[in-house]
């Protein structure tokens, strides 16, 4: 089956986990998650000339669970950031807080990339 990520990522960086080019940060969910919903999208079009309805159905729930998987890996980034500032002295360091702020834009941005 054709990569089409794999495709547009530039030939001078070196392979990352499972033989993919990496070019920024790590997917917000994890290559089997989500190469099974890859999957899943692709049966239900596959399917489609011959049971409509059940590919339809089929294509909502790996909408579905794509949707649930990166709300939970957003979820879980943003605890892991906020435990990073939230709990601190007033006092704290404006490196930490600016730390904060970097990793908050790098969340967000990913995010509105997708």
């Amino acid at each position: 089956m054709y990569d089409q990520t794999r495709a547009q990522q530039p030939a001078d960086r070196s392979p990352g986990p499972g033989g993919r080019r990496t070019t920024g940060p790590d997917p917000l969910l994890p290559p089997q998650e989500r190469d099974e919903i890859v999957r899943r999208l692709g049966h239900a079009v596959n399917t489609f000339a011959d049971t409509p309805r059940e590919a339809l159905e089929e294509a909502e729930g790996a909408f579905d669970e794509a949707a649930s998987q990166l709300m939970n890996a957003l979820s879980e980034a943003r605890r892991v950031v906020r435990a990073g500032w939230q709990d601190r002295d007033p006092e704290t360091e404006s490196a930490e807080l600016r730390s904060a702020l970097r990793q908050y834009r790098e969340l967000t941005q990913r995010l509105l990339r997708t």
